[in-house]
């Protein structure tokens, strides 16, 4: 069976850029060398020998019209470097699994913004992204809820398969270096920190996470681990880009997650690999699949409910009763990367079967 992956580029990012990466490499240690339609390639990665690459050329294509022009023009490359079954993580026509990992509407209510000229065709480009493929995959019960309620997706073509986290990257540490990367970071002993990584500050929530810590009176920092965050702030610390967020994530006591919209969230699941518990708004998706005893909950709407999230939290800081002695063990679902993509070569195996004459 000839497998085929479509993703917007390989190379190392975040979203769904880095969960091709992971498929990938899955697919390479169980024997798969898949045809790669991509926008781009980092051909410093490991992987990079290991795949078929079909770059889909977009110079000189504005902006907003380069999904679509992507779709189009996958159309023509798979006929030109045919495969079996095509696993589509950026919106295309032409996928036979099309991977979800949000959704433009889903984000559109979340955010309450009214949709305009692009949000209509990125919905249309979508929604034949799903119409077209046999196989959709949700990453969580959250979005697969979004796909049956917004776009009518049966229950026949679901599948709810949780994103993988490289568990080998994120781990524990022992005591000793956990006291050395706090000294690393310029972490006192006194002060309880949540890690709050963030690529886009206003959907991930800074704001509602700023008027809370900036008031408190509790020892708290806040780590902002990405963008700059503008304006300075009681309570909150610019980390600037944090190259290996595991380091941080096990310095930190907890990792803290305020979206507006989040299908799933990674963080949650990467920071308690490393033995921190995480605080989460009500919009997480990872909070299915992490244990009660490894986070805390709080509204994110109601800044009352955040400030007693704070102060349970720095009460079993306190206590010695925040860290997680088998990260692993919180979680509800196995993260391991390659038993996802043997899910994913398992649903590929069924479609090409039931497509032989």
């Amino acid at each position: 069976m000839r497998l085929g992956l479509s993703c917007s580029a390989l190379k190392a990012s975040g979203g769904m850029e880095r969960y091709a990466m992971d498929v990938v490499a899955g697919l390479a240690r169980l024997g798969h060398r898949p045809t790669v339609f991509a926008r781009a390639f980092d051909r410093s990665l490991p992987d990079y020998g290991r795949i078929d690459p079909v770059e889909i050329s977009l110079a000189l294509v504005p902006g907003k019209l380069r999904d679509e022009v992507f779709a189009r023009r996958l159309v023509t490359a798979r006929r030109q470097h045919p495969v079996d079954v095509l696993i589509g993580t950026n919106r295309t026509r032409s996928a036979d699994i099309a991977i979800c990992g949000g959704t433009h509407l889903g984000h559109g209510l979340a955010s309450g913004r009214p949709q305009g000229f692009w949000d209509r065709r990125q919905v249309r480009l979508e929604k034949d992204f799903y119409a077209g493929s046999s196989i959709v995959v949700a990453h969580s019960r959250l979005m697969a809820d979004e796909l049956r309620d917004l776009y009518a997706i049966p229950d026949e073509k679901l599948r709810t398969l949780h994103p993988p986290v490289d568990a080998g990257r994120f781990r524990p540490v022992d005591a000793a270096t956990r006291r050395a990367l706090r000294r690393d970071f310029g972490f006192d002993e006194e002060t309880v920190v949540f890690a709050f990584p963030s690529s886009s500050h206003r959907r991930k929530g800074l704001d509602v996470l700023r008027a809370v810590f900036e008031t408190t009176d509790l020892p708290v920092l806040l780590a902002v681990a990405g963008r700059p965050i503008g304006k300075a702030g009681r309570n909150l610390r610019e980390m600037g880009y944090v190259a290996g967020m595991e380091r941080l994530y096990a310095a930190a006591d907890y990792a803290i997650l305020a979206s507006d919209y989040e299908p799933f969230g990674l963080v949650g699941v990467e920071a308690v690999l490393c033995g921190t518990p995480v605080v989460t708004a009500e919009t997480l998706g990872c909070r299915e699949v992490i244990a009660e005893t490894a986070r805390i909950d709080f509204t994110r709407a109601d800044p009352s409910s955040l400030a007693e999230a704070l102060a349970r939290a720095v009460a079993r800081v306190r206590a010695d009763a925040a860290r997680l002695s088998d990260g692993r063990a919180a979680l509800l679902y196995d993260p391991d990367v390659d038993t996802h993509v043997r899910a994913l070569v398992a649903f590929a195996e069924t479609i090409a079967r039931e497509a032989r004459p």
